[in-house]
C-alpha cells in the first residue's frame, strides 16, 4: 500500500472524531498497525510471487541450458562415434593388408624351405638330427 490510500481513512477520523479544523489528527494506534500489517503482507506476497516468477524463469533456463548441452554432447559423440568408425575401418584395412602380407612370406619362406630340402635332402636330415641331439642335451639337464 501506499500513502496515498492511507489520505481517505485519515479524513474520515477527522471529519468523524470532531477535532479541530486545521489540525489533522494521525490514525489511531491501531488502525496504524492494521495498515502496517497490511502492508507488510501485501509486499510479502509480492516478494514471494516474485521469487516464485524468478525461479519459474530460473527452471526454465536450466532446462534450456541442459537441453543445448544434451544436444551439443550428442552431436559431439555422434562425430566421435564417426571419427572412431573411420580409425576402425583404417586399422582392419592395415590388419589385413599386414595379414595378407605375412601370409605370403610364410608362402614364400614354405616353398624356399621345400625347395632347399628336395636340393638338400642329405643336408636337411644331418642337420635335423643335430638339432634333435642338441634340445635332446639341453633338456636333460
Amino acid at each position: 500500500m501506499n500513502a496515498q490510500s492511507f489520505t481517505p481513512k485519515f479524513q474520515a477520523a477527522e471529519n468523524e472524531g470532531g477535532a479541530t479544523p486545521g489540525y489533522a489528527p494521525g490514525p489511531s494506534p491501531q488502525q496504524a498497525a492494521s495498515d502496517l500489517r497490511a502492508a507488510v503482507g501485501e509486499r510479502a506476497q509480492q516478494f514471494v510471487q516474485s521469487a516464485e516468477e524468478q525461479a519459474h524463469l530460473l527452471k526454465e533456463r536450466a532446462i534450456e541450458k541442459a537441453q543445448q548441452f544434451r544436444n551439443i554432447a550428442t552431436e559431439k559423440a555422434q562425430h566421435l562415434r564417426e571419427s572412431a568408425n573411420v580409425k576402425v575401418a583404417q586399422a582392419r584395412e592395415m590388419a589385413n593388408e599386414q595379414w595378407v602380407g605375412a601370409r605370403d612370406k610364410a608362402g614364400a619362406a614354405h616353398d624356399s624351405a621345400e625347395d632347399y630340402i628336395r636340393a638338400h635332402p642329405t643336408r636337411t636330415v644331418l642337420g635335423a638330427i643335430g638339432v634333435g641331439f642338441i634340445i635332446g642335451l639341453l633338456v636333460r639337464r
